[in-house]
């Protein structure tokens, strides 16, 4: 092919040089990334196990479907398990707290309260019904502690049998002593005997069951405590949550912008669902925990005779409900599951349309 007359190969008459591409460059638009952005890149590629990103100028959409797949359904299923051990750190302790703990301190109250009634009968000169009465409420507190199991371990177990035992002695010395003359020499030594026998310290009746209960404040502290461990669980949780709900969010936005749909059903559900169950997951807990709190500050101190009854009506109040919070732990479970469903249906249409081909 002839050229005119002072143009050069590969120039157009009244044109400048024509631009030659290089072999294997780049359009002078597109700039070629950066070294941290193709190692960031790699390391995605890697840990989302979407495979290599397509060459320049293919459709990135079946990796970006298999990203937010794979991201959505671990975010699900660590959202899930979180929760889960989150929930079951508070209300695990429920059930000892309402039937063991709280029921065992006010047992030891009324015990310590009746023998210090009964010690004031004690000296009385002949035998009394109200000695005996305050004796039984006694012996009727501690079998009613000792039906627990939990009470301070085997330990506190072999101390209520003991403390049993020796109100008994106390019992019969005081009738001994009441059945004596008023002022001979034996009368008074089987009073002080029996008094030995409440009041000696570290061995006394009222001595064992002062440590006994003790332990047991001691346990419903620990049950109704929420320490750091909790605040990082409940923490990690939140947090999980807030980016379970970002991601659901922005993968609904890329499907509106690739595929002109305004919403995906299942993933505006999966959103909704993931809210509500941590609301009432975190609603539930605040409840309880509450209520543990409210019978911790109630059993912290010694109560008078008088107020026992009442502060056992209170307990129980403080309580109701947490047997059917702590078990709808197990709906974390089932939810989660379903939260993994909805998020797996609602990409899986568009991820068979744009499957990788085999290489």
């Amino acid at each position: 092919m002839n050229t005119p007359s002072g143009a050069h190969p590969g120039q157009l008459p009244g044109h400048g040089p024509a631009s030659v591409p290089r072999p294997g460059g780049l359009p002078a638009d597109r700039r070629a990334p950066g070294r941290w952005s193709r190692r960031l890149g790699v390391l995605l590629d890697r840990l989302s196990g979407a495979g290599p990103s397509p060459g320049e100028g293919g459709s990135t959409t079946a990796r970006d479907l298999a990203v937010r797949h794979r991201l959505l359904l671990a975010l699900s299923a660590l959202l899930t398990l979180s929760l889960f051990v989150s929930y079951q750190g508070v209300h695990d302790d429920v059930n000892p707290l309402r039937t063991s703990s709280a029921p065992a301190v006010l047992s030891l109250d009324t015990a310590l309260y009746a023998l210090g009634q009964a010690q004031r009968d004690a000296g009385a000169p002949a035998p009394t019904s109200d000695f005996q009465k305050q004796i039984s409420v006694a012996a009727q507190s501690l079998a009613a502690a000792a039906a627990d199991d939990d009470i301070g371990g085997p330990a506190g177990r072999q101390a209520l049998q003991t403390v049993a035992g020796l109100i008994t002695v106390y019992s019969v010395k005081v009738q001994q002593s009441q059945l004596q003359p008023d002022g001979s020499v034996l009368r008074e030594a089987y009073l002080s005997y029996a008094t030995s026998i409440l009041t000696e310290k570290g061995s006394g009746i009222q001595a064992r069951l002062t440590a006994l209960q003790r332990q047991q404040r001691a346990a419903v502290n620990r049950q109704t405590s929420f320490g750091p461990l909790l605040w990082s669980a409940w923490s990690a949780t939140l947090l999980l949550a807030l980016a379970l709900t970002a991601a659901l969010l922005e993968t609904q936005r890329f499907l509106r912008h690739r595929f002109r749909r305004r919403y995906n059903r299942q993933l505006l559900a999966a959103t909704v669902m993931s809210l509500a169950g941590v609301g009432i997951a975190v609603l539930f807990t605040v409840w309880t925990h509450q209520g543990m709190a409210d019978t911790r500050t109630l059993l912290d101190r010694p109560l008078p005779g008088r107020q026992i009854p009442d502060a056992g009506r209170r307990t129980a109040s403080y309580l109701a409900g947490t047997g059917f919070r702590a078990a709808a732990a197990v709906w974390i479970l089932i939810g989660g599951v379903l939260l993994m469903a909805l998020a797996e249906t609602g990409l899986r249409r568009h991820i068979d349309d744009y499957r990788f081909r085999p290489r």
